[in-house]
C-alpha cells in the first residue's frame, strides 16, 4: 500500500485559555469546506520541513520561523478502494514565530479560534480525538481509520517522551 507523505502546520499565537490557533477553510480539493491546519503533499527531493514551509507560504502567504514537530499521524481509508490515494503519513507541526500575517489565497481562508473553541463539527473527525493533545503540548504517534463516510472507524493514539524524536 502506497502512503503519500504530508504535512500539517498550525499557527500559535498566546497560551493557556486566551491561546489562539490559526486554522484555514480549505476552498477547493481534498477536505474542501472543512477547517484545518495548513499543509500539504511532500513533493520528491523536498524534506518533510521544507513542505511544510512551502504549503503555508503558497496557502496563507506566511513565512515559516520556527517549527516544532508534535506529531506523526497515519491516515488509512481502508474500506474504499476510490479512497486508496488517500491514506497518508501526516508529519505535524507548530509554530509561535513567522513573518507576515496569514492571508486568504484560491486554496485556504484564514481564521485565528481560540484554542479551546475550536469549530470540529466543520473539522475532519479525527481532529478532536488528537489536535487537543498537541495543542496542549504532548507529542504523539496516532493512527486512524476512516469509514466510507470519512469517519473513523477505529484508532490508537500513543504518546510520545518530551525528549523523544517523532518517527513512524
Amino acid at each position: 500500500m502506497s502512503v503519500q507523505q504530508a504535512t500539517l502546520c498550525f499557527l500559535i499565537r498566546g497560551r493557556g485559555s486566551s491561546g489562539e490557533v490559526c486554522l484555514a477553510l480549505k476552498k477547493r480539493g481534498f477536505g474542501e469546506g472543512l477547517w484545518n491546519g495548513v499543509g500539504g503533499k511532500v513533493h520528491e527531493g523536498e524534506t518533510i520541513k521544507q513542505a511544510a514551509s512551502r504549503e503555508v507560504f503558497e496557502e496563507i502567504a506566511v513565512n515559516l520561523k520556527k517549527l516544532k514537530k508534535v506529531a506523526i499521524l497515519h491516515f488509512y481509508f481502508p474500506n474504499d478502494p476510490k479512497k486508496k490515494d488517500w491514506n497518508q503519513d501526516v508529519h505535524v507541526f507548530l509554530t509561535e514565530t513567522w513573518g507576515g500575517e496569514p492571508k486568504e489565497t484560491e486554496e485556504m481562508m484564514p481564521r485565528w479560534f481560540k484554542s479551546v473553541k475550536l469549530p470540529f463539527a466543520k473539522m475532519w473527525a479525527s481532529d478532536p480525538f488528537w489536535l487537543p493533545k498537541v495543542l496542549a503540548g504532548k507529542k504523539i504517534v496516532g493512527w486512524f481509520n476512516f469509514d466510507d463516510n470519512n469517519k473513523v472507524s477505529d484508532y490508537k493514539i500513543k504518546n510520545v517522551g518530551k525528549g523523544t524524536k517523532i518517527s513512524s
